[in-house]
Parts: structure tokens; sequence; C-alpha cells
């Protein structure tokens, strides 16, 4: 894949990287700030956040957050 070919795929690539990567802090800071979840499970759901791309803090916000 040459270069210019990369390029032409910019416009898709950076609002996705964005996406992921505000996903990501917005999960793993409401992680460390969630009381309600132990240190086990805040490990693992930070490893799901991290390494599961852009479904892994959706799966979080979604289902992992204990709200009151």
């Amino acid at each position: 894949m040459a270069l210019p070919d990369i390029m032409a795929y910019l416009p898709i690539i950076i609002p996705l990287l964005i996406l992921q990567v505000t996903l990501m802090i917005t999960a793993l800071l409401h992680l460390v700030k969630n009381e309600r979840l132990d240190r086990n499970n805040k490990i693992v759901w930070a490893l799901v956040i991290i390494f599961v791309n852009l479904i892994g803090p959706i799966l979080y916000l979604i289902f992992g957050r204990k709200e009151d």
C-alpha cells in the first residue's frame, strides 16, 4: 500500500481515532471514579476498555457502570 493510498483513507481514520480515544478516556475516568466495583472487576473492565478497541468502552458504558 503506497502512501497516497493511505492518505485517501485519512478522512475516515481520523474521526474514528478521535472517537476511540474519547470513548476510552471517558470510560476509564468513569471506571476510576466508580466506587461500586471491586478491584478485580475494575482490572477486568480496564483491560476490556483498552484492548477491545471501539467496542470495549461502549460495552463498559452500557453494562459495566453500576449507577444508583
